[in-house]
């Protein structure tokens, strides 16, 4: 197959333009509803960043197996050429709103992705801060290599949705002409992704394209001031904690609990889950209950 990029790796020069730009900005237009920055909240999203490229090197070994594996034993093969390319995104971008929809209501899941909502700031740093056990990231894509996708167009493909999403980190871009608005991922609705509020939690899940939640009921358009962080909110600019914390809260849930069937909720529903707690699906019009971090 022809040799694609590492989009990611090129974009790097982009993402430190783009962050300078945006403190300068700040610097020089002050809002003060708008959160900006604060040193030590944006070191540990950097810091959160680069110890995830370590980690994601060690994950893609036992997974890049993985997917190799099936690949061989799948009779199906997609070209790379310019028009399966497009087509090839767009499947990642469906698998990758079912990704992180799931890491949303699976609470074994949000104790990875829990990392990237756990600043109360929303810039372009916060787009950095991500987890450092992406493990549980690989089986939304095993159909994506099933269907004959190269392991490397999977991992293309990824990277170019990582990269788009950089951009939706960020205050200072107000609300997009409609057209752009009802199909793209924007920074109007990625703010909403990132709210505390119990109108906006779980909602918006949407990579490059926002049509995933508005076909499946996830999506809501921003309308009062979004409050960022989690619900309960961990006060740590530890790396180390900022990475467990929610592993550890499982641990001395399981630890706590009285029965088997507790211990299988704390693990696979949703955050929020209590015993006897009836839990609204996913995806519902009300209220979603409230995320312990």
């Amino acid at each position: 197959m022809p040799h694609l990029p590492d989009v990611v790796l090129w974009s790097v020069p982009a993402f430190v333009l783009l962050t300078v730009v945006e403190v300068v900005s700040y610097r020089l237009h002050p809002d003060d509803e708008a959160e900006g920055y604060a040193a030590k909240d944006a070191a540990t999203s950097v810091g959160m960043g680069l110890g995830s490229l370590v980690f994601d090197a060690l994950w893609k070994i036992p997974i890049v197996a993985v997917y190799t594996a099936l690949y061989e034993l799948t009779p199906l093969r997609v070209p790379v050429l310019w028009w399966t390319l497009p087509l090839m995104l767009l499947a990642q971008d469906f698998c990758y709103y079912w990704s992180h929809r799931g890491h949303h209501v699976v609470r074994i899941l949000w104790a990875c992705h829990v990392v990237h909502h756990s600043s109360r700031k929303f810039n372009f740093t916060t787009a950095l801060r991500q987890p450092w056990t992406t493990w549980t990231v690989w089986p939304f894509y095993v159909p994506m290599i099933l269907l004959g996708v190269h392991p490397a167009a999977v991992a293309f493909c990824s990277g170019t949705n990582l990269v788009y999403q950089f951009w939706v980190h960020t205050e200072r871009v107000g609300k997009l002409p409609r057209p752009f608005e009802y199909v793209l991922n924007t920074p109007s609705h990625h703010r909403v992704h990132h709210a505390s509020q119990g109108g906006y939690l779980d909602r918006n899940f949407g990579g490059i394209l926002i049509v995933w939640d508005r076909l499946f009921g996830s999506f809501v358009p921003e309308g009062e001031r979004p409050v960022y962080g989690l619900t309960k909110n961990i006060d740590t600019y530890n790396p180390l904690q900022v990475a467990t914390h929610e592993y550890a809260a499982i641990a001395r849930d399981l630890k706590a609990a009285a029965s088997w069937r507790e211990r299988a909720g704390r693990i696979f529903r949703g955050p929020g889950w209590q015993p006897g707690r009836n839990q609204q699906a996913a995806g519902a019009p009300a209220a979603v209950p409230e995320r312990v971090a």
